[in-house]
């Protein structure tokens, strides 16, 4: 890598100066309670897809990839996405039922990790999924299915501008 290039990776900014304040002892014990505020007070903000996250996943070799996905719903089953199963992750979920979702928002100094089993929703769910999206048009997909990542880890992650990062983790 040249000097000039590194530099350049160095001299770019982070973060703003007027991040949001976290105080850890204040967060609720249920983290979807605190993503759900936290996702609030992105959409406040105008953060652009504050829903999209990045999802890991591994083939059966532990072999890792990963792609930016929307957040399709969280409930009692889990962080729920949606994807073929004939895709590359939907054949890697076969292998290896493990995923890690990371979301992240600049503009706040803000990210979410995710990490657990990933369990298929029902054929219903499914089929009520694609059927809702945006450029739906009645057709039906019998490949189409709904996942849920089940934490097992949830990490909430707080930039600092003098790098005193702040991370609050739930181990569920």
């Amino acid at each position: 890598m040249s000097d000039s290039f590194r530099q350049m990776l160095r001299a770019l900014p982070d973060f703003p100066n007027d991040l949001p304040a976290f105080d850890p002892a204040s967060a609720p014990s249920d983290p979807a309670e605190l993503f759900r505020s936290w996702l609030d007070q992105a959409l406040d903000l105008g953060v652009r897809q504050p829903h999209a996250f990045s999802l890991a996943t591994a083939d059966a070799g532990g072999n890792i990839s990963s792609r930016m996905l929307i957040l399709k719903g969280l409930d009692g089953d889990g962080w729920h996405f949606a994807t073929s199963r004939a895709s590359r992750k939907g054949l890697e979920l076969s292998e290896n039922p493990r995923a890690a979702m990371n979301f992240y928002w600049s503009e706040m100094g803000r990210q979410i990790r995710v990490s657990g089993a990933v369990v298929q929703l029902s054929e219903a769910a499914s089929a009520r999924d694609w059927a809702e999206r945006p450029s739906a048009d009645g057709s039906a997909n019998p490949d189409w299915q709904l996942y849920a990542v089940q934490p097992r880890e949830i990490e909430f992650w707080q930039a600092d501008p003098g790098r005193r990062h702040i991370r609050h983790r739930y181990e569920l």
